[in-house]
């Protein structure tokens, strides 16, 4: 387990609490199919999950971003859905054509395996060891989770969708069902979040990415709400842990959901205006974001002027530089340096 002193030092860790001098930098989806070295070792394994579950892979692949660009954080090589796995869902990822489920019926809820998961989750506390061992005191090792609601999404649907239909139409039908569910997905996901910060992660975060397809009730009752529950349960064991939540798309029910949520600081996608989440979010957490990963694509000009914009705006409270969503496999890395190199040294004026 991680010394509770040595993740104090950590600079997006103090930068979330306020006591760090410099905006530190990470990217989501950093260790990815933009980087040579990345689909060197992706090569070598024959499925997607497989890399996920080979620790010494798993650790190599989360530091690979760390060495090239010296982010100020890794974050563990996995992905959301190793949760219903864990589960007893087969899960598979299809090359070009994303995650495949085998959809999950309404009388399948009740029979979902919540007491037997920590042999899945066993690799990669291992990478977290191994990734920990490897990494300089000085950075911070992110651990995660998707949110029950995103989760739930993939597991009735079966795949991605545009809209989330099959969930919304499912949790409409029954509520109390849905409900059910998620309390199974709120109890895996919080002890896999406990076990992430034994193996050593100094930060987690809780990926919500389909939250824009929520009214405003359904908001609360499926993000919020599922999201504050997991928090109590990790902070019961950890009571200083530090979490992030990023609600993609939650739009006008930001605020509800950093009053709400229990969060330290939130993630925000690229459409949060700049002035909102200055004037209405900041005053209760940190923030973290929110390039548009295609600017980011773009490189030049357009990059430089839109970093010099979310840190003329952001960059003097708790922040944590990032992107509004994952890195895009077509980024040139020559645009990532630029983007780090900018956001080290900016200077305060705008170009």
């Amino acid at each position: 387990m991680l010394d509770t002193s040595e993740s104090k030092t950590t600079s997006v860790v103090r930068a979330i609490s306020g006591s760090v001098e410099t905006t530190p930098i990470w990217l989501m989806r950093q260790a990815g199919r933009y980087l040579p070295e990345y689909r060197k070792i992706r090569e070598r394994t024959g499925s997607f999950l497989e890399l996920c579950y080979t620790p010494e892979l798993a650790a190599e692949v989360t530091l690979q971003p760390i060495r090239r660009f010296d982010f100020d954080a890794a974050i563990i090589f996995s992905d959301i859905l190793v949760v219903p796995n864990a589960m007893g869902r087969d899960v598979q990822f299809v090359e070009g054509d994303g995650p495949k489920l085998e959809p999950l019926e309404l009388g399948e809820f009740d029979s979902l395996d919540v007491n037997s998961t920590a042999s899945t989750f066993e690799p990669v506390f291992k990478a977290i060891e191994l990734a920990r061992r490897d990494l300089a005191p000085q950075k911070s090792l992110i651990g995660f989770c998707g949110a029950p609601w995103t989760v739930a999404t993939y597991m009735i649907a079966g795949h991605g969708t545009k809209d989330q239909a099959p969930a919304r139409l499912m949790a409409a039908r029954y509520p109390d069902a849905f409900d059910r569910l998620l309390d199974r997905l709120v109890a895996v996901s919080a002890d896999y979040l406990i076990g992430q910060l034994k193996a050593g992660v100094n930060v987690v975060q809780v990926f919500d990415s389909w939250v824009g397809a929520l009214d405003e009730l359904g908001f609360q009752r499926w993000c919020i709400d599922p999201t504050a529950e997991i928090v109590a349960r990790v902070r019961h064991q950890f009571p200083d842990a530090v979490i992030i939540g990023f609600p993609k798309g939650a739009g006008l029910m930001l605020e509800r959901y950093v009053v709400g949520a229990g969060v330290n600081a939130v993630g925000l996608d690229w459409t949060v205006p700049l002035s909102f989440a200055r004037d209405r979010l900041h005053q209760h957490v940190a923030l973290q974001g929110n390039l548009d990963p295609l600017i980011l694509q773009v490189g030049g000009l357009a990059l430089d002027r839109a970093v010099d914009r979310i840190m003329a705006a952001l960059g003097d409270g708790r922040f944590v530089f990032n992107l509004g969503h994952g890195i895009v496999p077509q980024t040139p890395i020559a645009h990532v340096q630029q983007l780090v190199d900018r956001v080290r040294g900016w200077s305060g004026a705008l170009t």
